[in-house]
Order: C-alpha cells, then structure tokens, then sequence
C-alpha cells in the first residue's frame, strides 16, 4: 500500500516524487549580461550626450554655411567707427597707438598711405582705416560667433593632434551605442524581429540616397 503523503508535501506528479513545478521545469533565467551591457550602454550615453549636442550644432551649421548672410557660420562681420582724435608721429607711431587703443597684439600684414589724410593698417581678419583730418578710424573685419566657431573648430578637426584622438574615441563610442543598443532587446521587438527590420532602414537610407542623387 503506498505511503501516505505528509501533510504540507508539495505536491508531485506521481511519477518520480519530485515537486512537479521542478518536473515541469523551472523558468528559464534572464541573460546574465543584459543588465550589465545596460549600465556599460547608459555611462558611455552619458558621455556622448555632451560632444553630441557640440558636433550637432557644428553639422547644422555647416550644412547652411549658405544661408548665413556673410558665408562663414564661425565668424560674423562688422563695422564701427570709433573717434580716436589727433594722432602725433609718423605712421609707425600711429600704428603702434592705434594698437594699443584697440588692444590688437597681432602684427600688421600692411600699412599704406591710400591718400594723405587716409592710413590703411590691414591684419589678417581686420583692418583699420584711420582719416587723420576727421581723427576717426573705421574698425571692419571678422570676429568669432559664440560657441559656433569653437565647435566647427573642433568639428573640422582643426585643432591640435591629440583632438583627432578624441574624435575617435567618440566615434568608437558612438559604434558601443549603436552595437550595444540592438542587444539590449530580447524577442520579437529585438534584433531578431522589428529592431532588424529598423537597422535595414537605417542602412539603405544613405545607400539609397547616393544610388538616386549620385556621390
């Protein structure tokens, strides 16, 4: 006759006493790495977001480089006339106080007589046209907008040769974001299922757009 069963025993399935949710088989554990590769995915985010929002603003602005009324996003132009009064001395000690009033450290490419009363002084983005009779001077020449210039500095990849090391270090770390991302997704909405299909999309965009408009 079998045994009786004890009270509060788990239930089983009859066959080899074993709890049957353990004969049925226990629920499968989550991807061990998944919660790993989400922290790893969201510092390097972190990090991104910072240079993303500098080379964003620097591409859009390259990208218009025609719809800006003097043509250059980095720089902005101007003209001002400034009352310097009567200047004494030759032509290089008018230069040298025009300097010092302007707070202009760069050394002039040019200085010429373009009449008796008018001296030019021209640097590489500014110049300084000085009426000696008037003791005015007009100020014209090129200054840089702000941040714009900095990051189409940086964007251009103009600076120093460490910043090269840095652009490279973000694209790599753009490519973790990308890689990372599709497997953070488990199923149907992963990379198995709709995320594919969604990282088709991405690739043929530029590829279609080369094949139709032509490199």
């Amino acid at each position: 006759m079998a045994d009786a069963k004890a009270p509060g025993a788990p239930p089983t399935d009859g066959s080899d006493g074993r709890p049957a949710s353990t004969a049925i088989g226990r629920p499968k554990k989550k991807a061990a790495w998944r919660p790993r590769l989400r922290a790893i995915h969201r510092d390097v985010g972190y990090v991104a977001v910072g240079l993303t929002f500098v080379y964003a603003l620097s591409g859009i602005a390259v990208n218009h480089i025609t719809d800006w009324t003097d043509g250059d996003p980095s720089f902005k132009t101007y003209s001002r006339t400034v009352d310097v009064g009567r200047l004494e001395g030759d032509d290089e000690a008018i230069v040298l106080a025009l300097r010092k009033r302007f707070g202009i450290t760069e050394t002039p490419r040019e200085v010429y007589r373009a009449s008796p009363e008018q001296l030019e002084i021209l640097f590489d983005k500014r110049s300084l046209h000085l009426d000696t009779a008037q003791g005015t001077v007009v100020d014209e020449g090129q200054e840089p907008r702000f941040i714009l210039r900095v990051a189409n500095w940086l964007h251009l990849n103009r600076g120093k040769k460490a910043w090269t090391y840095v652009a490279d270090a973000y694209a790599a770390g753009l490519m973790l974001l990308a890689t990372s991302g599709v497997f953070m997704i488990a199923g149907k909405k992963g990379l198995v299922g709709r995320g594919a299909v969604l990282v088709l999309v991405g690739i043929l965009i530029p590829v279609l757009y080369v094949h139709l408009a032509g490199p």
